[in-house]
């Protein structure tokens, strides 16, 4: 943690306790929700549909009751101001009304068949417009979507090995979910029921060390590289000036192809951080927001790359090609897709989303600064993030060095407790083109009196 000796103590205490009353706090306000967990509870794991909605540091789930725009009410009826939006899945706000309307409508004409409902001509024609690559295939998550690119990328290369970055998060592709110890890649030590050495086919090296990535690609066994453009799930940590070019680069030189994960880095600018770059990847991914929230994702590459895919497939043995699922592409993700991408992901949306996120970003600094806090605020266009370090790190090992979870935990409940959400894990916010000034000025003022409450 970066926090200067002298306050260090002082803070530790402040946020234990800050915490505690926070619990209690909220355990008054959510009597409904904590009812319904206790329901709930009989029959789901932890008394939630999917566990990691437990992952909020609460004393019990938080129900939701409706989500709109910028907002949602809990089941108590507490009206909230969601800088979270379901991580990204909501990117563009709860139910924008283009989606709500193309769901109703396309909900009377059918919803899946295993067969192209007659506007995928459409829907491909926009995921190229925004996204810059002329061939696409859907899935029904990024974590689908990284799955198999991986499997079309060895296919392709006739290689096996993967580079990845230590920190990164690809969903929960298995061959991504490592970690670094002692300069060795290893499975993760949180995986549940991993059996095999995800480090025999799998190498993690810092992000920001193009010498290392040269190094790698340099054997020649290397059949892709798969990044973010900016690691955003062990605390922010953006690429340095020239390291993804670097990274296009070394690529093309040593044979090696590159993926770009653009799930989250999608809030950077429309058409996402590449393409607005001027980087062409080999593959990019995209994921979570281009449904509206639906489960839905999509993987990106040109024609030269479909060329070779086509062949791939058509000179392998017939059957399961390991790629795909039967829901892929159904007629409601189509009709969701469709209407995010023309009618709610628009230029005019991105312009409010980067011209606020900028304001509350300026906002932020100024408030750490008020109260002498060495901490930073990063930002990729409509996502940033509060960590605990002077300046932005450089890779993984120094935004984990920056973490503090009691503090985290504290700032994030003490928030929630006062109708502000932030991202249940490093306090990222997310601007959506429902957020207004109004929205920004609230968080503002609770962060205030947060951070009033955690100095005193």
């Amino acid at each position: 943690m970066s926090i200067t000796a002298a306050s260090n103590d002082k803070l530790e205490i402040h946020a234990a306790n800050l915490l505690k009353s926070e619990f209690q706090h909220y355990l008054k306000l959510h009597p409904a929700s904590y009812e319904l967990g206790k329901k709930a509870g009989q029959h789901f794991l932890y008394g939630v549909p999917m566990h990691w909605m437990n992952d909020w540091g609460t004393p019990a789930p938080l129900f939701v009751q409706r989500a709109q725009g910028a907002h949602f009410t809990c089941a108590d009826g507490i009206d909230y101001v969601d800088f979270c939006l379901g991580d990204t899945g909501a990117m563009f706000g709860h139910s924008p009304e283009p989606v709500a309307q193309a769901l109703e409508k396309q909900a009377r004409r059918g919803y899946t068949t295993m067969l192209p409902d007659m506007i995928a001509p459409e829907v491909g024609a926009a995921l190229s417009e925004q996204f810059g690559l002329l061939c696409w295939q859907l899935t029904t998550t990024a974590t689908d979507a990284n799955r198999f690119v991986l499997r079309w990328a060895r296919a392709v290369t006739g290689r096996k090995k993967l580079l990845v970055f230590d920190g990164c998060y690809h969903g929960t592709v298995d061959d991504t979910m490592v970690d670094v110890d002692a300069g060795k890649t290893i499975s993760r030590a949180s995986l549940l029921g991993q059996t095999t050495d995800l480090g025999l086919h799998t190498v993690a090296v810092d992000f920001n060390d193009l010498v290392s990535v040269e190094r790698e690609l340099a054997s020649g066994e290397f059949a892709c590289l798969l990044s973010e453009p900016a690691l955003t799930n062990c605390g922010m940590v953006p690429a340095q000036p020239g390291f993804i070019s670097g990274l296009r680069e070394l690529t093309k030189r040593h044979g090696t192809l590159l993926i770009l994960d653009e799930t989250h880095t999608i809030s950077s600018a429309r058409g996402g951080w590449a393409h607005n770059a001027g980087i062409e990847p080999d593959f990019i991914v995209i994921g979570k927001p281009i449904a509206g929230g639906l489960p839905a994702a999509a993987y990106g590459f040109n024609e030269a790359m479909a060329t070779r895919m086509t062949l791939a497939k058509d000179t392998a043995p017939s059957g399961h090609s390991g790629i795909g699922t039967t829901l892929s592409g159904n007629m409601m993700t189509l009709a969701a897709i469709h209407a995010t991408l023309t009618e709610v992901a628009t230029p005019a949306a991105y312009a409010h989303m980067l011209g606020l996120a900028e304001f509350l970003e300026k906002q932020l600094v100024a408030l750490l600064q008020s109260h002498a806090l060495p901490w930073c605020i990063i930002r990729i266009g409509a996502r940033l993030e509060l960590q605990f370090c002077a300046s932005a790190p450089t890779n993984a090992k120094q935004a984990r060095a920056a973490q503090h979870e009691v503090l985290e935990h504290a700032i994030h409940l003490f928030l929630l407790n006062r109708g502000v959400l932030l991202t249940p894990f490093h306090n990222m916010m997310l601007v959506c083109p429902a957020t207004s000034e109004a929205d920004i000025d609230q968080l503002l003022q609770v962060l205030e009196e947060c951070l009033t409450t955690l100095i005193e």
